[in-house]
């Protein structure tokens, strides 16, 4: 017998039918009068007659024809929305797709896989997974450890020893002893209770970063989660089912208590959750129409779920990948704009960089140099102020591998201490299966990536920084040998002038975003957790600022494409018929002429 999951006003239903001829207006007509029937007040109607009402797709948010046989319109268990005409959207409502839903209708389940042991997952691993890729499977090794881990647990269990988190309460209840006929309950309401985040829920990419970094540090086996509750996890991951995890509510000590709580809240069946084939609805439902059950809690599993910074490091991973790639293409569009405004090149000569050999800032020069005229790529401007009586250029041109380069040394430390962490067993307390016994400690502490991705949000600022100021450079007749706003008849048209404005206004916000969030501290759970790290903000702003830098270096790339197109329209130059965004680290390395 064909069932549907339809959504009215908030609340999910069930809604079986036994005849497949009926047709999509029958299935909101029944839905409307189920929702009736379970209200009080039957929901404001007189009866499902006086209802008018539109039915659509959860998936990619379709229209659906009232007259349509069901059989035609819609598979077996699909998640549809009945939207009562006249209804105005409440502020808690949780639309049925996230933003960009044109993007996630079109979502494809991988076919590869990646083998997670806890040791060897990278920051470019990471974010495929988020953007669904691939599949996760864990190595036989990984297995091995995990069973190994649980054995001591249910040792412990077994024999009614004291120990935090297993036999106790948390945090200040740490001295509280739990009988052993609640200690599965236990698990549940410390998931339930820690589910107090707030805000925006994740992306489906952030999420899915999220639960594959949580899978990868439980692989690692010194969290003392079964291999039945773990591979009950890796199934959710692999049908995307995501739960719905607000984005603010972590403070980064013990662990990202709340986002993660949400994430295990999902996995029990309660609370939201989404995936392509559903768009959001109540957790119990999407995972039932994905053929999965809700994960039962054992001992210790509900705190192995929720104790770590996987908050942090997740969305951490992100920004040190997208910082890597705006920092090459940084050099491109600084290159750019030295060729256009007539400079120099000698300040990039090896000999120069050799006595004060950062790494970063070598690299930046050996770009540049890669990059602008030589004899192998000659430009027609380079040429035409050869002999010219400039002797050196402005500091926004002329130090772009003093600037940029430490940009990349701060992306590279950054990046280390990030893998080190996606890496690394960040529960209390661990389980050492080798030493039969657990030990507390202090792992869960986000110090670590909460300082790297404030460093990286402060460096990797700069390049917005020095970029609105070449932008300034060019636009401005008086430090250049181009139009005013480089915009034929000036005044009658403004050109870029606000273009600039634009790029002005995305450096001063970042320089409110860039004050280190982790020179905070507060005070929580009774003192007990009396200092913090605050992470979880620190990696949110770090995204923010490295938006506003490719946000700010894009206005760059645009007015190069106008006077590609108009200045030097016809010259042949060392970019003609580049492409300015969308370049890959990788392809530039491989071909800096990119």
């Amino acid at each position: 017998m064909p069932r549907y999951t339809v959504h009215v006003r908030g609340e999910w239903l069930a809604v079986p039918c036994q005849d497949a001829q009926l047709t999509v207006g029958w299935l909101g007509r029944e839905a409307v009068r189920r929702y009736i029937k379970n209200k009080p007040d039957n929901g404001g109607f007189a009866s499902v007659d006086n209802v008018s009402f539109l039915v659509r797709r959860c998936n990619g948010l379709g229209l659906l024809d009232h007259e349509d046989p069901l059989e035609v319109a819609l598979e077996d268990n699909e998640f549809v929305e009945v939207v009562i005409e006249g209804d105005a959207m409440s502020s808690d409502f949780i639309p049925s797709q996230p933003e960009g839903v044109y993007l996630y209708s079109k979502y494809r389940e991988p076919e590869k896989y990646i083998a997670l042991d806890g040791d060897s997952l990278t920051t470019e691993d990471l974010v495929n997974l988020g953007k669904g890729h691939y599949k996760i499977k864990l190595t036989p090794t990984a297995e091995k450890k995990v069973q190994n881990s649980r054995e001591v647990i249910e040792s412990i269990v077994k024999e009614k020893t004291v120990v935090y988190g297993i036999t106790t309460g948390f945090g200040k209840f740490a001295r509280t002893v739990i009988p052993v006929s609640k200690l599965e309950e236990l698990q549940v309401n410390l998931v339930r209770s820690h589910s107090s985040g707030v805000g925006k829920p994740l992306i489906p990419e952030r999420c899915r970063m999220l639960l594959a970094l949580r899978i990868n540090v439980l692989a690692k086996g010194y969290s003392g989660i079964s291999l039945e509750t773990l591979k009950q996890v890796i199934e959710v991951f692999n049908a995307s089912c995501l739960p719905y995890v607000p984005e603010k509510g972590t403070v980064g000590a013990s662990g990202d208590l709340a986002p993660l709580s949400h994430l295990a809240l999902g996995l029990i069946g309660e609370g939201k959750m989404w995936s392509p084939k559903s768009g959001w609805a109540d957790a119990k439902y999407v995972l039932a129409a994905h053929g999965l059950k809700p994960i039962v809690l054992k001992p210790k599993e509900g705190l192995a779920l929720i104790n770590g910074t996987q908050m942090i490091t997740s969305l951490g991973c992100e920004a040190v990948e997208r910082a890597s790639a705006i920092a090459r293409q940084a050099d491109i569009v600084a290159s750019l704009t030295l060729e256009v405004l007539k400079g120099t090149t000698k300040a990039f000569d090896t000999d120069i960089h050799a006595v004060r050999p950062h790494r970063g800032q070598v690299e930046v020069a050996f770009r540049f140099r890669s990059l602008l005229d030589s004899d192998h790529h000659p430009s027609e401007i380079a040429e035409s102020h050869r002999f010219c009586d400039r002797v050196q250029d402005a500091y926004t041109l002329r130090c772009c591998p003093q600037i940029h380069g430490v940009v990349n040394d701060t992306i590279a430390f950054v990046k280390n201490i990030i893998t080190t962490e996606i890496n690394s067993a960040t529960d209390n307390p661990m389980v050492f299966a080798s030493r039969g016994e657990t030990v507390s400690g202090g792992n869960f502490h986000g110090e670590y990536p909460a300082k790297a991705l404030d460093y990286l949000a402060i460096g990797v600022h700069e390049l917005a920084a020095i970029s609105e100021r070449r932008i300034e450079r060019l636009c401005n007749p008086s430090l250049s040998e181009l139009p005013a706003f480089l915009v034929a008849e000036g005044g009658l048209n403004s050109g870029f002038m606000i273009a600039h404005c634009t790029a002005a206004a995305l450096v001063s916000e970042n320089k409110a975003l860039c004050h280190p969030s982790s020179v905070d501290s507060l005070s929580t759970s009774a003192a007990t957790e009396d200092h913090v790290s605050m992470g979880g903000w620190a990696a949110r702003k770090a995204l923010r600022v490295i938006e506003h830098v490719e946000q700010g270096l894009g206005s760059s790339c645009t007015i190069h494409r106008k006077i590609q197109n108009g200045a030097y329209s016809g010259i042949k130059t060392c970019f003609s018929n580049s492409i300015f965004i969308g370049i890959s680290a990788q392809e530039i390395d491989q071909n800096p002429r990119v």
